[in-house]
This record gives C-alpha cells, sequence and structure tokens, in this order.
C-alpha cells in the first residue's frame, strides 16, 4: 500500500497533472523569467555605476536610468500582468453540466467528501478524493467551524472554505497518479496534519470504484473481525461514525463504510496499515494532537485487534 510523503512530488506546483496547474506553473515560470530580467537590468545598472571610473555622460545615464529602471520593468511587470488576467476566464469558467460534482467540507482536522451519484443522491468518503483522468470536476466547499482552504497543488488552485458560504473550484486532471491535498489555510492545533490523498484514475476504474462506494459495508468474515464489529457498537463508536448497512449513523466523525479501502489514516498522516491503526485507536492524541477523538486506551490487546480486524475489511 503506498504512502505520500509530504516533500515528494505529488505536491509539487512545479510538476502539474491537471490543465489548471499547468496554467499556473506556466504563469509561474514567465514571472521567475521576467523577474529575472528584471533583476540583472538593475544589478547590472548597479555595478556600472560603481564600477565605472569618473564621471558618467549625462545623457547616456539619463537612458540607462529611465530605460532599464524605469521603461524596461514596467513593460515586463505589464506584459505578465496582462498574461495572468487572460488566464482568469478559463480558471474561473464553470464545468459542463454533466460533469462530476463532489461535495467537501472542511472539519477540524479532517474532510468530509461526497459524491453526488444523481437527484438527491450522495454517497459519502472521507479524507480521500477519487477522480476520473480526463474529466473537469467541480468541487463544492463548505466548512462545519472555521476558515479552511481547499488545495491539491498538483492539480490546480485553492480556494478558502468558508463557515455558512459555498464556494467553488473547477479542476480537470490529466495524468493519472496519486497526489496530495492539503490545508492551506491556519485552522488550528492540527492544521499541519490536515491533508488527503487524491487519486487520479482511468474513467473504467473510477466508475467501478464509485459503484463500490455505494454498497453497505461488507458483513465481517472470521471470528476476530465478528467480535470487532460486536466491539465497534458496544464501546459507542457508532455515536460519531456511521458505518452503512449497519446501526453506526454517527455523523459527530468520517464515514467509516469503506474504510479499508482508503490509502491513509488521521487525515492523510499515517498509512492505513495493521499497526498505525492500533495506535491511532488506543493513542489517538499521541498521533495527532488536537484531535476530537476520544483514544481507547483501555481496550486489551485481543479487543484492540478484533476491532482493527473489523474495520481492515471494510472494503
Amino acid at each position: 500500500m503506498s504512502f505520500l510523503l509530504i516533500g515528494d512530488l505529488s505536491q509539487s506546483t512545479l510538476d502539474p497533472a491537471g490543465h489548471g496547474a499547468a496554467q499556473i506553473a506556466d504563469l509561474f515560470h514567465w514571472m521567475l523569467g521576467g523577474g529575472v530580467l528584471i533583476w540583472l537590468i538593475v544589478v547590472g545598472l548597479a555595478v556600472y555605476s560603481v564600477v565605472v571610473p569618473g564621471g558618467h555622460r549625462p545623457r547616456l545615464t539619463k537612458t540607462l536610468v529611465i530605460g532599464g529602471g524605469a521603461v524596461f520593468p514596467t513593460l515586463v511587470l505589464t506584459s505578465l500582468l496582462c498574461y495572468a488576467l487572460a488566464m482568469l476566464p478559463e480558471l474561473h469558467r464553470p464545468p459542463p453540466d454533466a460533469s462530476l460534482t463532489i461535495d467537501v467540507s472542511g472539519v477540524r482536522w479532517w474532510w468530509r467528501v461526497g459524491y453526488r451519484t444523481g437527484e438527491n443522491q450522495r454517497v459519502e468518503t472521507a479524507n480521500e478524493i477519487r477522480l476520473p483522468v480526463d474529466q473537469p470536476v467541480e468541487f463544492k466547499l463548505t466548512s462545519e467551524d472555521v476558515i479552511h482552504s481547499f488545495w491539491i497543488p498538483a492539480l490546480g488552485g485553492k480556494v478558502d472554505m468558508i463557515p455558512g458560504r459555498e464556494t467553488r473550484l473547477k479542476l480537470h486532471p490529466n495524468r493519472v497518479g496519486t497526489y496530495r491535498g492539503v490545508c492551506a489555510e491556519y485552522c488550528g492545533t492540527a492544521h499541519a496534519q490536515m491533508a488527503f490523498d487524491v487519486v487520479v484514475m482511468s474513467q473504467a476504474d473510477f466508475e467501478q470504484w464509485l459503484r463500490s462506494q455505494q454498497r453497505d459495508a461488507s458483513e465481517p468474515s472470521g471470528p476476530a473481525a465478528t467480535a470487532g464489529r460486536e466491539l465497534f457498537h458496544r464501546k459507542g463508536c457508532g455515536a460519531c461514525h456511521t458505518i452503512r448497512g449497519t446501526d453506526a449513523g454517527g455523523r459527530v466523525g468520517p464515514d467509516l463504510t469503506h474504510f479499508g479501502s482508503r490509502l491513509s489514516l488521521g487525515a492523510a498522516i499515517k498509512p492505513n496499515d495493521a499497526n498505525h491503526l492500533r495506535r491511532w485507536i488506543s493513542r489517538t492524541h499521541d498521533v495527532k494532537p488536537g484531535v476530537q477523538m476520544p483514544a481507547f486506551e483501555r481496550l486489551n490487546q485481543d479487543e484492540l485487534d478484533s476491532i482493527v480486524a473489523y474495520l481492515e475489511q471494510l472494503n
């Protein structure tokens, strides 16, 4: 199972995997080039004034100062401004009416994700977004508490998520792969640990995945997982979490119906494997300080193993 570190290219704006991100990367390169040219001219004038001995000819000096220090930077900056403004209509143009729509809510400190699969129909997941390649997608963004900011650097720009207001973002991924999204607005204690995985896949694979997400949770297989399901309900986990097809219908925490199929846990801070899941359940605040989930430190090893076995089977 793959897990992405913060420092790899999955989170680089200079390795674009979407149309919007490619435009933003092009703008950066042009701005960098323009900035370097202006810097060279200004530094060249400074070196000329210091190195060339004796008095300087007034006419040449005036030409160099006005031309290199004022006219050239103005032309370069104006050109860059016009280039940037010309991008805005396409970046802000909404996708076609039949495009995939995904609702994302920021919650301290995780992400509630909902896929609109039909009129008044919706499939909910958390802390992971899957997208079809070469298809425009519209995100409808809200916040359930404070201001967050939704950003997938490799796919496009960032947009604030504001309580009581819906903001929108269009993305158009053009390369299959796994990328990292983050909250780009300081929102409290665990802000730096509020991330999510973004998996861009083929249209056929995406449709198959979405169909699987529409199903209720699978029945546990084996005595350990069966015991884990009973413990999950007995310990009150269903008061905060939903597992469709069971009595667990809580809305405080993430939907766990297909938790076992996700790449990571804790909002993309740890890989989703048995060892990290045990520590997440029993020592929650050591893994992610400030998180609202209580730590179940009193579970014995057998109980902890049973709950982990049950959650891993929720595919």
